[in-house]
């Protein structure tokens, strides 16, 4: 397995695994080709050096999993930095191989280098299957998130 940023070859294969779940396939429009809305997104997340959109891919360069990391400068914790994961999957083909707990144990690692004093992740009330995952993993739900959707 390898662990890379994602490239914009990329992006067709990270958009279907965000659209093959249970709440993406109603938002997300996954087509071929794509709208190049999903293009320019990622031209945007590429060229910002806090982000880091990360893909996993086996020994034949298949794209297994895709992982968003995010790293928010701030002033509280003495000028500490955030890192917050986000759309984490996994093709529906590997779900269940352990494939999930190495990408966040890639992402905490990463986290640290990058001298974030916390990782942290929201997910929608309606996943509980990835809520009790995610707390196998150590996450704590220390804070209730909260949202207003403007469209």
């Amino acid at each position: 397995m390898k662990f890379r940023k994602a490239t914009k070859g990329d992006v067709t294969a990270i958009v279907q695994m965000i659209a093959d779940d249970e709440l993406g396939r109603f938002r997300e429009n996954f087509q071929n080709p794509l709208p190049k809305e999903y293009y320019e997104a990622f031209e945007n997340i590429n060229g910002d050096n806090n982000q880091e959109l990360m893909v996993v891919e086996d020994e034949n360069g298949l794209v297994l999993g895709t992982f968003q990391l995010t790293f928010i400068q701030y002033l509280t914790y003495q000028g500490g930095i955030r890192a917050q994961i986000e759309a984490v999957r996994i093709h529906k083909d590997q779900r269940g191989t352990g494939l999930g707990i190495t990408m966040f144990q890639w992402a905490i690692e990463r986290a640290k280098e990058r001298n974030a004093h916390v990782l942290q992740l929201t997910t929608d009330k309606k996943r509980p299957q990835a809520l009790n995952f995610y707390k196998k993993l150590g996450f704590i739900a220390s804070h209730e998130g909260m949202k207003i959707h403007f469209r």
